[in-house]
């Protein structure tokens, strides 16, 4: 097992496996970004290599990630790969589901268990002016496919933004009144890039709740309000669904936190809001054995911080949200 100097056990990865995207979402990332070439990325062989030396240090969950987990060369195959590595007892994906019609089947079939789709308003025109390029139909497909494959249980994710999907809640929450899925309402974080816009656009957990109360009644607490994994969790009146509340921000959950990212590039990224890391991609490329590896990974570990100092006004700008992996 891989423990920090806090006694907390960290056993969850997120692999980012491209930071490229085919949206353009107005809290992620400018319209006209530019990607890093392919041969900076971790390539197949590279990717299940630190895979495997993840397992082998304790690590059992993982989460594909990206910028768009799904627009990576020969994915359903890299899936296959790390679904059969020994150690592997979860793995997921975060995606915006605009492949998914396509890709839902081959990727249960290779392995991929879960999958949280990114989905932050009901509203078609709303969803263009917030994903820029994207079209409704096709991530509701996608979303649809998904269950259908048994990439269950689904979990829309909503990052609220306000003056753009803040009014349009009360809809997203009522799919769970018809659905048996877990809406989630997330926070924006800041981050390079987007900063000023970011910070000045969160709506909180509380007022969240506000606005859906008006529409559909008080949705309960469940759980005793225990996280489920970083999701505190309600229930509308008689919904087959729920609730999700990720509150990063005003109700930071980093006591918990059991989880490390690998950026497309190589990069052990100890905190999703701080910006140290750890390059394991270079040493790699450069002859390095993998004990050597597996001791960088542990000593890496070992330095996670607490948490994030939002509060004290420090902001990650080293990275946009797009190439860590969310």
């Amino acid at each position: 097992m891989s423990f920090d100097r806090f006694g907390r056990n960290i056993h969850y990865l997120r692999i980012s496996l491209t930071d490229h995207c085919n949206l353009r979402c107005v809290y992620c990332m400018t319209e006209n970004m530019t990607f890093r070439p392919n041969a900076e990325l971790m390539q197949d062989d590279e990717l299940l290599l630190f895979t495997r030396l993840f397992t082998e240090l304790g690590f059992d969950k993982f989460r594909l990630t990206g910028g768009e987990p799904t627009v990576r060369a020969n994915v359903v195959e890299l899936v296959r790969g790390i679904a059969a590595t020994p150690g592997v007892n979860s793995l997921s994906m975060t995606t915006n589901g605009v492949l998914l019609k396509k890709l839902a089947v081959p990727l249960k079939q290779a392995g991929l268990q879960r999958v949280n789709i990114s989905l932050d308003t009901v509203n078609q025109q709303r969803f263009q002016e917030i994903t820029r390029w994207g079209k409704f139909e096709q991530v509701w497909d996608g979303i649809l496919a998904a269950e259908s494959a048994g990439l269950t249980p689904v979990k829309l994710n909503a990052v609220v933004v306000r003056g753009f999907n803040d009014g349009d809640l009360a809809e997203m929450a009522k799919l769970t009144l018809h659905f048996p899925w877990q809406v989630r309402f997330i926070e924006m974080m800041p981050f390079a890039g987007q900063t000023d816009f970011q910070r000045s656009q969160i709506v909180s957990e509380a007022e969240i709740l506000e606005m859906i109360g008006k529409e559909c009644g008080h949705p309960a607490l469940l759980n005793n309000g225990i996280l489920d994994g970083e999701a505190r969790l309600y229930r509308l009146p008689n919904a087959p669904g729920t609730l999700g509340f990720i509150s990063s921000v005003t109700q930071p959950f980093c006591a918990g936190c059991t989880r490390a990212r690998l950026t497309a590039d190589g990069k052990l990224r100890l905190c999703l809001l701080k910006e140290k890391e750890v390059d394991l991609l270079t040493p790699l490329r450069s002859g390095a054995s993998l004990s050597d590896l597996k001791e960088m990974i542990s000593a890496g570990i070992w330095q996670k911080p607490w948490g994030h100092d939002l509060a004290k006004g420090e902001v990650a700008i080293n990275r946009m949200m797009s190439e860590i992996g969310g």
